[in-house]
C-alpha cells in the first residue's frame, strides 16, 4: 500500500507553492486558514490524526453550507471548498499504508465530493478515485466469484408484455438520416421509436452490462438512490449507496423474496453516473442526431435510470428534447401531446407543476373526469431501441424487468 500515497501525489502538485488555494471573499478567512493548513500537512510530516480532523473541520463547515436554503442558491465558492475536503481527507486517509476498508472509505470521499462538490484542479478527484479503484479491484477473487455464481443462480420474472395496440403504437423507423429525422420528426416535434442506431454501442456488444459488469466497474462507488414507487408519494425519499449495496438490495434481494417480504423500490434516476464515472460512459455514444440542436456538445446532459421492474416515473414533462436509449431489459412508455396539458390535472405547485395527479394505468376518473379523453401514443421500449421524446410533451415510464436507459437532454 506504500505505493499508493506515491501514485496519488504523483497527480499533485509537486510543491506547497504550486498547490492552488483562490476563493473570493465569500469564503470565510478562517475557513481558508484551515484549507491552506491542510494543504501544508500534505507537504510536512504532521500527524495522520491532525490531517484527518483539520480535512474534516472543512468538510463539516463547508457540508452545513451545501445544506443551507436551496440547493440552486449554494454558492459555487463553498461547492469547492467541499471538494478540497474530500481531497484533503482521501490524501490523510491514504498518506500510510492502510487497509481496504479506508480505501473504499477513501473512494466513498471522492464520490462525496464528486456529488456534492465542483470540480478542481482539473478534476482531480477524477483521477485519484481511478487509482484507489484499482487498489480495490487487486483484492483476492474468492468473494467476487461466490457473488458472481449467486448472480448466476438469481432468475428474474420473465415480463408481462403490455398489448399495444396498433393504432396508439409510437411510430418506428430504423436508422433515418438527419434529414429525414428533422424534416419528419424533430421539426413538427412527432415521437418516434429509432430502431439501429446504438447497435454499435460497447454497452450492446463487447462490454454488455450486466449486473457483474457493472459491479466490476463501478461496484464501490457512491450513487444516489431513489426510495418508493415514485417521486409524488409522501413516503419517498433519496439515500446513498455503493452500487454494489444497491444491486444487493434492491436488486438480488428483491427478485429472491416475494413481494410482501421485499421493502420499497430503489432507482438509480436521473442521475448523471457517466460523468461521476467516465469508464461506463466510454461504453455509450452520443446519438449522431443531438447535432441537429443548437448547443454545444458538452450541454447535453446524460442521465443513467437503473432499477428493477416496477419502478415508475409518473406522467410529467421536460422542457427539452430527450433521446432515451433502452440498454437492459423493457420499459413500457405512454406519451401526451403538450397540446392536451389540461386534461392530464398537473400539480399545482411550483416544484410539481411539470407532473401529473393522474395514476396513468389506473386512474380515478371521479376527481379527473378529463383524463380519458386525451389521446396518446404508446409502446414497450426494448433494448437497442431509442425513443425521441419531443420536447414539453408529457410521458409515463414503467420498467417491466430489470431495466438500465440512458437518457439525453438536448436543446
Amino acid at each position: 500500500m506504500a505505493a499508493l500515497w506515491s501514485k496519488i501525489s504523483a497527480i499533485l502538485p509537486p510543491s506547497e507553492s504550486e498547490f492552488p488555494l483562490q476563493f473570493s471573499d465569500k469564503v470565510e478567512s478562517s475557513v481558508v486558514h484551515m484549507l491552506k493548513r491542510c494543504r501544508q500537512q500534505i507537504y510536512s510530516d504532521s500527524t495522520k490524526a491532525n490531517r484527518v480532523l483539520n480535512a474534516q473541520i472543512v468538510l463539516d463547515i463547508s457540508w452545513e453550507k451545501l445544506n443551507t436554503g436551496t440547493w440552486r442558491d449554494v454558492d459555487k465558492e463553498w461547492k469547492r471548498v467541499y471538494s478540497y475536503g474530500c481531497l484533503f481527507k482521501v490524501a490523510a486517509l491514504c498518506r500510510e499504508d492502510q487497509s481496504e476498508d479506508k480505501i473504499v472509505q477513501a473512494i466513498r470521499t471522492c464520490d462525496m465530493g464528486l456529488l456534492m462538490g465542483a470540480a478542481i484542479m482539473d478534476n482531480v478527484l477524477h483521477r485519484v478515485v481511478r487509482i484507489l479503484q484499482a487498489e480495490v479491484k487487486k483484492s483476492p477473487k474468492e468473494e467476487g466469484e461466490t457473488e458472481h455464481r449467486k448472480a448466476k443462480r438469481i432468475k428474474f420474472e420473465c415480463p408481462h408484455l403490455p398489448v399495444v395496440k396498433e393504432d396508439l403504437a409510437v411510430p418506428r423507423i430504423k436508422c433515418p438520416s438527419l434529414e429525414s429525422f428533422k424534416t419528419n420528426y424533430l421539426v413538427p416535434l412527432k415521437p418516434v421509436i429509432l430502431e439501429g442506431v446504438i447497435d454499435h454501442w460497447p454497452a450492446l456488444n463487447e462490454h454488455p452490462w450486466s449486473l457483474e459488469y457493472l459491479r466490476s466497474v463501478a461496484g464501490c462507488r457512491t450513487v444516489p438512490v431513489e426510495v418508493g414507487s415514485r417521486y409524488t408519494d409522501e413516503e419517498w425519499s433519496q439515500k446513498l449507496l455503493t452500487l454494489n449495496e444497491f444491486i444487493d438490495r434492491y436488486i438480488l434481494h428483491r427478485s429472491e423474496n416475494s413481494k410482501d417480504e421485499v421493502e420499497a423500490v430503489g432507482y438509480l434516476a436521473q442521475h448523471q453516473l457517466f460523468d461521476q464515472i467516465p469508464e461506463l460512459k466510454d461504453d455509450i455514444r452520443l446519438p449522431d442526431y443531438c447535432c441537429l440542436g443548437e448547443g454545444d456538445e458538452d450541454e447535453i446532459t446524460v442521465n443513467a435510470w437503473f432499477g428493477p421492474g416496477g419502478t415508475v416515473s409518473p406522467l410529467h414533462q421536460d422542457p427539452q428534447q430527450n433521446f432515451l436509449a433502452q440498454v437492459v431489459g423493457s420499459k413500457y412508455i405512454r406519451l401526451y401531446s403538450p397540446k392536451d396539458g389540461d386534461k392530464l390535472y398537473p400539480h399545482q405547485s411550483e416544484l410539481l407543476h411539470n407532473t401529473s395527479q393522474v395514476e396513468v394505468e389506473n386512474p380515478d376518473v371521479e376527481r379527473f373526469p378529463e383524463f380519458a379523453k386525451a389521446p396518446y401514443l404508446e409502446c414497450v421500449l426494448q433494448p437497442g431501441e431509442v425513443l425521441f421524446i419531443p420536447v414539453k410533451h408529457w410521458h409515463y415510464v414503467r420498467s417491466l424487468e430489470l431495466s438500465f436507459s440512458v437518457s439525453f437532454w438536448w436543446s
